[in-house]
């Protein structure tokens, strides 16, 4: 893990003096991280991170594999070595003493030379392959340096990091004459800042009409809906890779055909110089704006192997993809990588690894739990047992979700995942009741009415009576809540507008009190006295991944109210358990799939049905035997 976090330590070696005027400051104090940070949104559970990383690492893989381009082939000698291959050996051998030189300057071509000021970091002496070194004793230097930045990167404008690497001796500068060799000078180049996107959203007390948004994002908010500002971060790693592999140009595939770079001749290759951000989090940007004259940055110098290089070009190949399918998502895609990147450096490896393995598994469970809801649901014949108006609700519950994603200009694959659920709790009502379209009395003469009437097996069971039971309790508890909710929302929150007031305020209760729509299924289970009616292999899959929440919920950093959204579901999961044991099986009751004990095994020994079998085991009236000659005489 590279040192990028590491505070300014002293330093062997020459270091820049420092010019005036616009430009960097050699061996500057660092200063507070200015400006005011954002409010960011709720921190997600590990498992989401986990589990959205591992399927947007799936689908980058599969269309980069459709794209990617084979190496070519090459004809085999005599030994099945390929003729006319040029293997490439590293130009720098072990231990090679060599010069680090790094620039500052708004060009992105390559510092000026003639301007002393841009040099901001002169290291001699560095030795290739060496892990011991440094004041810490494991090869890494850092330097710390205040950069005074100009109007234009004050104006949105960009900044570059400039690294030359060479022989010990020589220079970078091309008009050193003899002292700068073009073929021996290893170099790389990274913008220091980053341009993230600002949105600009009006927001106020709907009472009183006051808000905690400045006045120069209200009178933006007017305007633009969003804005690409430049920010700063204060750490910078400069790696070089220790390797030594025999590379020929034909094998380099992406990414690190990016970073390998042959001599004319093709015999030799410069050593990787890769300059890594891969440490900065996000939270640790500041924007630049007129009111900051300086700004601190940490460079930092670090040997890494060529294992961890390939990681890290990886994960920035990966990037890239992300950017290019997703767009402005793939800022939110950062926010995810970063929460992994803390929790990868504020918890245990042993933890760390026991949570993705974890998390591979959740993401099984959930898949395996979607597929036996919709075999469920398709397979039904009978609704007797289920609470048909905890289906509509859900239809409910989903387009509030729906609505509230497209009010607040969500990416699209979080509108797409909604929609998806949305038509799937659609489907569900074509399952629990008969729709039917009128097409003669439309609506306002142009939308088709739509009926919806309970299914026979609904209404001819007891069930019916009980669902409406159920909700009318229900409502006893659920809107004296919902006005609580209601009150507090509009007192205390800021809203766009009374309709995302009504969205918000909606989508928030149903997260807070959504779990009270499970008791009408509680409710008619004990009136039945069965729970034999029930999705189990559904409801197993997701108590599973309830309860792997739990074994990490409180041993991993997480919201509070994901800690009691874990508990909640195991106590209703409990409770059906609980009718479980003291509902025994009832061979004559029909199960999920519309089916009995006693109707599979009369299909499958081809007995009679109950009432004719009944019927056959009665005894008959015997006809009386003919009388014999001596009872004849006898009458």
């Amino acid at each position: 893990m590279d040192s990028c976090h590491r505070g300014a330590a002293a330093m062997p070696g020459e270091v820049a003096a420092a010019g005036a005027g616009s430009g960097p400051v050699a061996n500057g104090e660092p200063t507070a991280a200015g400006g005011d940070q954002q409010q960011r949104p709720p921190q997600q559970s590990v498992f989401d991170i986990c589990k959205g990383l591992v399927f947007r690492a799936m689908i980058i893989y599969f269309i980069s594999s459709m794209f990617r381009r084979s190496p070519p082939q090459t004809a085999t000698g005599p030994g099945g070595k390929p003729t006319g291959a040029i293997y490439a050996t590293n130009m720098f051998e072990n231990g090679t003493f060599m010069d680090m030189y790094a620039y500052v300057s708004e060009s992105e071509d390559g510092p000026d030379f003639s301007r002393p000021e841009q040099l901001v970091w002169r290291q001699l002496g560095l030795q290739y392959g060496d892990w011991v070194s440094g004041p810490s004793g494991d090869g890494i230097f850092s330097h710390q340096l205040t950069y005074r930045p100009s109007q234009a990167v004050l104006n949105n404008g960009s900044v570059y990091l400039h690294v030359y690497i060479v022989r010990e001796g020589r220079s970078p500068d091309p008009s050193k004459g003899k002292l700068y060799s073009r073929q021996e000078t290893i170099s790389g180049t990274k913008r220091l800042n980053k341009f993230k996107r600002k949105v600009y959203k009006r927001t106020q007390n709907l009472l009183t009409g006051s808000s905690e948004i400045s006045e120069e994002d209200l009178k933006k908010a007017d305007t633009i809906q969003s804005e690409r500002l430049s920010h700063w971060h204060p750490n910078m790693t400069i790696s070089i890779v220790h390797d030594f592999t025999t590379w020929t140009k034909a094998a380099l595939v992406p990414p690190i055909d990016e970073y390998i770079h042959f001599t004319p001749s093709g015999e030799r290759y410069r050593p990787i110089l890769f300059i890594n951000d891969y440490w900065n989090i996000n939270k640790d940007y500041m924007p630049i704006n007129d009111t900051m004259k300086e700004l601190q940055l940490l460079l930092t110098f670090q040997p890494i192997t060529f294992f961890k290089f390939q990681l890290y070009s990886s994960m920035g190949m990966r990037n890239k993809w992300t950017a290019n399918l997703l767009g402005d998502a793939a800022e939110e895609n950062d926010e995810d990588q970063d929460s992994m990147k803390e929790a990868i450096l504020e918890t245990n490896p042993y933890l760390m690894a026991l949570t993705v393995a974890v998390s591979l598994l959740h993401s099984v469970f959930e898949f395996l739990a979607f597929k036996n809801d919709i075999q469920f649901w398709n397979n039904r014949e009978s609704l007797e047992g289920l609470s048909v108006r905890s289906v509509f609700f859900g239809v409910f519950q989903a387009g509030v979700i729906m609505l509230y994603v497209l009010d607040n200009d969500t990416n699209a694959v979080i509108r797409i995942s909604c929609a998806i659920g949305m038509a799937i709790e659609c489907w569900k009502i074509t399952k629990v009741s008969d729709v039917k379209i009128d097409r003669q009395n439309r609506i306002l003469g142009i939308i088709p009415r739509i009926s919806f009437e309970d299914k026979g097996s609904y209404v001819e069971s007891s069930t019916r009576e009980y669902d409406k039971m159920a909700f009318k309790y229900l409502s006893w508890a659920l809107f004296p809540l919902l006005g609580g909710y209601a009150v507090y929302s509009v007192v205390y929150m800021e809203h766009k507008g009374w309709y995302s007031w009504v969205l918000s305020m909606l989508y928030g209760f149903l997260l807070t009190f959504g779990f009270i729509m499970m008791t009408p299924q509680l409710f008619i289970n004990y009136k039945m006295k069965s729970v034999a009616h029930l999705p189990w292999r559904m409801m197993t899959y997701k108590a599973l991944n309830t309860f792997i929440d739990d074994m990490f919920a409180f041993i991993i950093k997480m919201p509070m109210m994901y800690r009691i959204g874990c508990l909640r579901d195991d106590v209703v999961f409990f409770i059906f358990l609980y009718q479980r044991y003291i509902y025994r099986v009832d061979p004559s009751r029909v199960n999920e799939f519309g089916f009995s004990q006693e109707m599979l095994e009369r299909k499958q020994t081809g007995a009679p049905a109950a009432a004719d079998q009944q019927t056959a085991e009665q005894p008959a009236v015997a006809a009386a035997p003919p009388k014999s000659d001596a009872d004849k005489k006898a009458d």
